[in-house]
């Protein structure tokens, strides 16, 4: 399933945005910096703060820079899975997950776009190996993450050290197998939903070292509903395994 990166092939970053005014010039800035293959689209819930204005002036300078504008807060599954259906109508090969915020660092990007010459996705790995890469998260929150990847691993069977994690690449090829209006999870169980039916149906999934570090502008979208959905989701996609398999 997996095949060579050719200077041909395009990649798009899609950043979710819900008031990023502080972040999103810089971060769509320094994503286009790293490759000229990278294009962005920003995918914006309505942000009360202007962040959609702001790339809008950004897209009057630069063509790699794109925008679907929504008219409210619809959470981050329904976000990518927009942007999903965009990359494929528009025939990107490759494209990416990624957060607004710099938790997730742009100059990993180059390393994802080595990497996915021999994989149909790449996870950015907070926990490769049992080795944490995190920063300046409080304990609690790292003992949540840690302990819910080691869950979800347990219930699931997916085999990778970071299901919950956003950083990711896809082969186009992934995104048009998976049934996406089938996908039911619009949190971080979104993340875990996703690698599931990839790894589900077969595709070549490899983990990269990142270094995560959390986010010094804005405000944190995590919730208790979120958690919730995580902790249930995954034992509706181990009977939703068992039952393709009967």
């Amino acid at each position: 399933m997996s095949g060579a990166v050719v200077s041909a092939e395009r990649a798009l970053v899609i950043i979710p945005t819900y008031n990023e005014r502080e972040n999103v010039s810089r971060i769509v800035e320094r994503v286009l910096d790293q490759d000229p293959r990278l294009e962005v689209l920003v995918v914006d819930d309505g942000s009360p703060d202007g962040t959609a204005a702001i790339v809008r002036g950004m897209m009057d300078v630069s063509q790699r820079v794109h925008i679907l504008e929504r008219p409210r807060k619809m959470g981050l599954g329904t976000a990518y899975l927009a942007g999903f259906k965009w990359a494929l109508e528009q025939k990107y090969d490759f494209v990416f997950e990624m957060d607004a915020d710099f938790s997730h660092d742009p100059n990993h990007l180059p390393e994802f776009l080595r990497a996915i010459q021999g994989a149909d996705l790449v996870l950015g790995s907070r926990y490769r190996d049992g080795k944490v890469t995190v920063v300046n998260w409080p304990i609690a929150r790292l003992m949540l993450s840690y302990f819910a990847n080691v869950y979800a691993r347990f219930v699931t069977g997916l085999d990778v050290w970071d299901a919950t994690g956003g950083f990711k690449c896809f082969r186009a090829s992934v995104l048009q197998s998976v049934d996406l209006a089938d996908v039911r999870s619009n949190g971080y169980a979104f993340q875990i939903e996703m690698s599931f039916r990839a790894w589900k149906k077969g595709f070549h999934i490899v983990e990269i070292p990142i270094v995560f570090v959390d986010r010094t502008e804005g405000q944190s979208k995590m919730s208790r509903k979120i958690v919730y959905e995580a902790v249930w989701m995954v034992w509706r996609l181990r009977w939703w395994a068992l039952i393709r398999r009967v």
